[in-house]
């Protein structure tokens, strides 16, 4: 077996399929992740206690992902039906793309006019995820699929890691890029390093998403090839119905429901608790950094070990390692602690959701797989949805993030536990039986 093959890399669709998670995790890192909850709460959310910038960054993100996955499983029945998946997520791609670019435009104390353009990009970035995934059992075989996966994670982890690199040089080093620096700025010229970062990320998102377009073919059409909003919903509740055949996917999805919202609630809302708990934006940044690059090695390990115990068994592995995460959150107090942090989600984070990825796509049938994934991509934002939730509620009745922090180790627990209970072998026993039926 020759690297690339280890990798999970060895055909041009495969690598050109993995480039959009090295395009499009710019904007998860450097927009959702790092600099922009920073800016949000610094810049845009000026003038608002600490724990009310928190708190406005969350019910932004419950809100993208509550309307995001409300049309999740529409897309995915139209892009199956119609066999236009890559023009789906060229639609959500363009306008992820404008939406983060106009966050250049966000001034002091602009919290709303912010918080409209994140839960726009939030919809963009996670309905272009409907059609991409459900590519992932088209071009792969199913002995290949977690090796795919997580290449396509690990490649995330370098492109944002890339870029979050240089957003972080020119903001903390402007004079180095010409940039105005010194003490004596405007507020505009104080600010423009982190706004142009996030010109930058709809730059690299769009330019790097090119590969997908010239070298994944489009599946073929499981209808008659037209858009029909009527015909998508009927499939939609066929679909619905068939998930019954699939008792093991539809039990994957309520584990995944559970634990991934812990993983996203993690991810959405670290930096912005590490800020009210005074830890500078230098620190922050490079504490995403370690999680970016530690992440790469890691992620292709996760593919490694999950060939020798199984994906369920690795998935389990991060869950534990996660909810460590939870707890030790609840005692940080400065940077050092936020490292060490980082340092354990960068081990976990891209395996333990490439993982959940490819093992859902073994237990549907392929020729489904947008309307499967649109499903999938449901239980993806609903898990985005009541972790924030609940860590806004939680500050709004104690006032400190600490105690939604802790609360966070719920999700790992119980979606540990269902995911104890899915069948993998039978799973993949029906879905290969509804592919030759």
């Amino acid at each position: 077996m020759t690297l690339l093959e280890r990798l999970g890399l060895h055909r041009p669709e495969l690598r050109a399929w993995a480039m959009y998670d090295w395009a499009n995790s710019a904007m998860v890192t450097t927009i959702v992740t790092a600099v922009f909850p920073i800016y949000f709460a610094k810049v845009a959310a000026e003038g608002l206690a600490p724990a009310q910038a928190t708190q406005r960054l969350a019910d932004a993100t419950t809100i993208g992902l509550t309307i995001i996955a409300i049309l999740s499983p529409i897309l995915g029945a139209i892009a199956d039906r119609a066999g236009v998946k890559k023009r789906l997520l060229g639609i959500s791609l363009l306008i992820g793309v404008v939406a983060v670019g106009l966050m250049f435009f966000i001034q002091h104390g602009q919290w709303l006019y912010a918080s409209v353009l994140f839960v726009v990009a939030n919809i963009a970035v996670n309905a272009s995820y409907v059609c991409y995934d459900s590519f992932l059992p088209h071009i792969a075989r199913p002995e290949e699929m977690d090796r795919v996966s997580t290449a396509g994670y690990a490649l995330g982890y370098v492109g944002g890691g890339l870029l979050l690199a240089l957003n972080l040089a020119w903001i903390q080093k402007p004079e180095w890029f010409f940039l105005p620096s010194g003490p004596d700025l405007t507020p505009a010229q104080a600010t423009l390093p982190t706004r142009l970062a996030f010109v930058s990320v709809a730059i690299w998102w769009l330019v790097f998403s090119i590969p997908l377009f010239r070298q994944v073919p489009e599946p073929a059409p499981t209808g008659d090839g037209r858009i029909d909003i009527r015909g998508a919903f009927r499939e939609l509740g066929a679909t619905f119905r068939r998930m019954g055949q699939f008792r093991q996917a539809a039990l994957m999805l309520v584990a995944f429901l559970i634990y991934n919202d812990g993983i996203g609630t993690i991810i959405r809302m670290a930096t912005i608790y590490g800020t009210e708990l005074g830890i500078g934006t230098g620190a922050l940044i490079a504490a995403i950094m370690i999680v970016q690059f530690v992440g790469i090695p890691f992620a292709f390990l996760f593919g490694g070990f999950a060939s020798r115990i199984g994906a369920k068994r690795a998935i389990f592995v991060g869950l534990v390692v996660y909810a460590g995460i939870s707890v030790l959150g609840y005692y940080m107090t400065n940077a050092t602690h936020f490292f060490i942090l980082a340092l354990l989600v960068g081990m976990v984070q891209g395996g333990t959701q490439a993982l959940s990825r490819s093992l859902f796509a073994s237990l549907i049938p392929k020729d489904r797989s947008a309307e499967f994934f649109g499903f999938f991509a449901v239980v993806e934002k609903f898990a985005g949805i009541f972790g924030p939730l609940i860590f806004a509620r939680v500050i709004g009745l104690t006032g400190s993030s600490r105690l939604a922090i802790l609360a966070i180790v719920a999700f790992f627990v119980v979606g540990g536990a269902l995911l104890h209970f899915v069948d993998v072998e039978e799973g993949q026993r029906a879905a290969r039986a509804a592919e030759a039926a």
